[in-house]
């Protein structure tokens, strides 16, 4: 098949969506098919167009088969509203070039957010005659609404007008957690219009490996440490507060050392946090190479996912998957009712505590430090739960079957027209 990724995220870009599309577009390569990906010029986390792509309104290139064409995007460190408008808007415009003029593809899987690219996208479906696959990642204008980030009643019946039309226009929609088939559902999508496919994880590259003679450890001096390890985006909806008061309630153990590793510019905020509750056992850290990222996640002891009480229930951080593969215990601080205490729970690597609760996030990293047997034991139960759940052939396989199944039938051979196989 031709296949048209329309993503606004992917490689260089570490985090987030961005490794997802790229290992799906080079393992679909792999199985024979041909890939075509256009996406923003790579600016995330930082907010900042990579330096070796600043300057230049198109860019083509070719990764491990899949040819990549990148595009203008209005980006600002610090956006407001309206530079968020404007970012999304220029995707829109100047994304649509590349996808109008090159092959016409058999399909077109469209990832969102941003929520506005499904309006190019869907006129490119339109163009060249092809289905689209709706591959929703988050619903960030409801979870917006939800946590009172958004609040313009204007900008809000427009996300929804937007989201509306998304969902009709679509072929088909892929979701990643059970809580978006019921949240499509509810707002009037038909069941049998949405395919859920969980994230994934490359479970050959990120794996269990010895904390023993670790590089990030040795490092960042960690040798002889518990490590609880944050790693991530660092927003409001991810309560690093409570991970800090957490780690001043344990300050008095010098075993215990909280690793937190993000965005250089988001990292200040977290260090004010550490002198405004003295948690001096806190190591900030800035993102690391994804060729370092199996070594830092096998340095921890235990790994941290965290929400605040508010956020929207069916929102599923695609760091679970990762650590699972990593074969390292899960403490989450997230609602009970939520779509990441479930997938925590059903894999059975984890404990799960009341959100904006320290001392709770505290005594559970505590138990498992005292408890080291039973912190390898739920390890190694995440492991087994990514590879049966969460690989990345698993996922490459439903969406080939995804997309095949949207092809027109080929009509079989005639007996007769059938030539027999040489001896």
């Amino acid at each position: 098949m031709r296949i048209l990724i329309y993503s606004y995220n992917y490689y260089p870009e570490p985090i987030g969506i961005a490794p997802l599309m790229t290992e799906l577009a080079e393992g679909l390569v792999k199985r024979g098919h041909e890939v075509r990906v256009v996406t923003g010029m790579p600016n995330y986390p930082q907010r900042r167009i990579y330096p070796e792509y600043r300057g230049k309104f198109y860019k083509c290139e070719e990764r491990n088969g899949v040819k990549i064409e990148r595009s203008y995007v209005w980006i600002r460190p610090k956006p407001s509203l309206l530079d968020r408008l404007l970012l999304d808007g220029s995707f829109v415009l100047t994304s649509f070039i590349p996808a109008l003029i090159g092959p016409r593809p058999d399909v077109i899987l469209t990832t969102v957010p941003p929520l506005p690219v499904c309006l190019s996208a869907t006129l490119a479906g339109w163009v060249h005659n092809c289905p689209v696959v709706l591959n929703v990642q988050d619903i960030q204008h409801e979870a917006a609404v939800h946590v009172g980030l958004l609040k313009n009643k204007f900008v809000i019946r427009a996300f929804e007008a937007l989201e509306k039309f998304a969902n009709r226009a679509a072929t088909r929609i892929s979701v990643i957690a059970d809580g978006f088939v019921d949240n499509l559902v509810g707002k009037g999508v038909p069941r049998e219009k949405i395919d859920l496919i969980p994230n994934w994880v490359d479970v050959n590259f990120i794996r269990p490996l010895p904390k023993e003679n670790n590089a990030f450890r040795k490092a960042h001096q960690l040798e002889g440490k518990f490590v609880v390890l944050y790693s991530g985006n660092i927003a409001l909806t991810q309560d690093l507060p409570t991970v800090i008061k957490a780690a001043a309630c344990l300050r008095d153990n010098p075993d215990i050392v909280f690793v937190i590793v993000g965005e250089d510019k988001a990292l200040g905020r977290v260090s004010d946090y550490c002198q405004m509750y003295g948690a001096y056992n806190v190591k900030l850290l800035p993102f690391q190479p994804r060729e370092k990222l199996p070594e830092m996640l096998a340095a921890a002891d235990v790994s941290l996912v965290t929400q605040k009480h508010n956020v929207i229930a069916f929102n599923l951080p695609s760091k679970i998957p990762v650590i699972l593969a990593s074969g390292r215990p899960i403490v989450a601080s997230v609602p009970a009712t939520g779509t990441a205490a479930k997938a925590v729970q059903q894999s059975g690597a984890g404990v799960v505590v009341p959100p904006e609760d320290p001392a709770a996030l505290a005594s559970a990293i505590a138990k498992l430090y005292q408890n080291p047997e039973k912190a390898e034991k739920l390890g190694k139960q995440g492991r087994q739960h990514a590879i049966d759940f969460y690989s990345s052939e698993q996922a490459l396989s439903r969406y080939e079957e995804l997309f095949t199944s949207l092809m027109p039938q080929i009509v079989p051979q005639t007996a007769s027209e059938v030539k027999p196989l040489p001896n």
